[in-house]
């Protein structure tokens, strides 16, 4: 992608409206825009990253053998009332009317739908387990909305939901989701830690927070550094040692990411959601479900990966994870020297943006830095004069001269390391 065909609108004035880092960030960056309160334009680099976010969710999904759906975002009143949620959900349930005055809401969450889905369908024991998930838009009507995509009304969200014949087996596919969001926060690069949790106004009886570490968290956790444990503040230990290897726990700052509950029967009980045993009997299916603020990773991905100058993105859901920045392209030279790099990184596949915008070093190193991408590529008349480009990497600003056919190989190795 060249920047000078790109819509990416960088700012170098902070805005106002911002409070923390991430929303600071992004939009300096030009990766959002704000349309309303808690309502936000995802640009091509900000999509970039929701989409690599997106994508290491579907691949850890599908291994763990959830199957991916698309349901609305607009839901009748009608299953909501089977659950009592209608009367029981605050104010964040923003409800509507069609214009035949029927009531609807934009769905927070997809419990009712789904239950609603999987009761019409399912009728035997050898139907299951199951596990639906998707990728969707959430609207839920917060009463402060702030810190960009970190508490917002609309927002992207993996919900996946678990459908088992008892306890055991709903159990199993809780343990399963619980393994598969470690892979996908580890896959992300973050520093995180899963928590016991309360479970809220999605019910159920066992659930588990997955917090990102970071200074500017909302909630104060635990967290050990010789092993993967953390807790609430609650749950910690009064000797704030660890229970899995006795090391001492450490107070952070915790954003949460997501969630996993194990369910029961809540909703399969309230909706007469059921199957055939083995022995013809009826059944309640055993339920679990397990979400995932996708836009909100991205953030707190920031919020734990920055510095003075801009994001630090981490490799696997960077928007790019090369930038070519040219200097004094309108020497022949430079150009050749640009083509043939282009042409190498498009034999290995992989993916750059080229900053070959008639601006200053400084205005394109300050845009780099701004930018995050992992590692930058800069080639200049001094450099081709001495056959080398200059690659450098975003998070230790380590810079190392290369010979310029090897530049595409040298990032291959960097970016897919065997």
């Amino acid at each position: 992608m060249r920047f000078s065909e790109a819509f990416i609108p960088t700012l170098r004035e902070v805005p106002a409206e911002a409070e923390v880092i991430s929303h600071r960030l992004m939009l300096r960056a030009g990766m959002i825009r704000k349309v309303a309160a808690g309502i936000y334009n995802y640009l091509p680099l900000g999509l970039r990253v929701i989409q690599k976010v997106s994508g290491i969710i579907r691949e850890e999904m599908n291994a763990a053998g959830a199957q991916e759906l698309l349901m609305p975002m607009v839901q009748p009143r009608e299953l909501w009332d089977e659950t009592l949620r209608w009367k029981e959900y605050d104010k964040e349930l923003l409800r509507l009317k069609d214009r035949h005055e029927r009531d609807f809401c934009l769905g927070p969450t997809h419990e009712e739908i789904i239950t609603d889905l999987v009761r019409g369908e399912v009728k035997s024991y050898r139907q299951l387990p199951m596990m639906l998930y998707q990728i969707q838009t959430k609207f839920r009507d917060e009463i402060r909305p702030r810190f960009g995509l970190m508490r917002g009304r609309e927002f992207l969200m993996k919900d996946c939901y678990s459908f088992d014949r008892n306890e055991a087996g709903a159990k199993e596919s809780y343990r399963k989701m619980f393994e598969a969001y470690q892979k996908i926060f580890r896959r992300c690069g973050l520093d995180f830690r899963p928590i016991e949790a309360g479970t809220g106004l999605i019910g159920g009886s066992l659930s588990h927070e997955f917090h990102v570490l970071a200074a500017s968290g909302e909630d104060e956790v635990f967290a050990c550094g010789k092993c993967d444990f953390g807790a609430s503040a609650e749950k910690t230990p009064a000797d704030r040692n660890c229970p899995k290897c006795k090391a001492v726990l450490n107070s952070h700052r915790g954003i949460e990411v997501g969630q996993v509950f194990y369910l029961g029967t809540k909703y399969s009980k309230a909706m007469k959601a059921g199957f055939l045993d083995e022995g013809g009997k009826e059944q309640l299916i055993e339920m679990g479900c397990y979400g995932i603020g996708v836009g909100r990773t991205a953030a707190a991905s920031i919020e734990q990966n920055h510095d003075d100058n801009g994001i630090i993105w981490p490799l696997p859901i960077a928007p790019f994870p090369v930038e070519i920045v040219t200097l004094g392209q309108e020497d022949a030279a430079v150009r050749e020297a640009a083509g043939q790099v282009i042409r190498a990184l498009e034999a290995e596949k992989i993916e750059f943006l080229w900053d070959d915008r008639e601006e200053s070093a400084g205005v394109k190193f300050k845009d780099a830095d701004l930018l995050g991408i992992p590692y930058r590529v800069t080639i200049g008349k001094k450099g081709v004069q001495k056959g080398e480009s200059e690659i450098r990497s975003r998070k230790t600003g380590t810079v190392t001269a290369v010979p310029l056919p090897q530049t595409a190989g040298d990032l291959a190795r960097l970016i897919s390391p065997k």
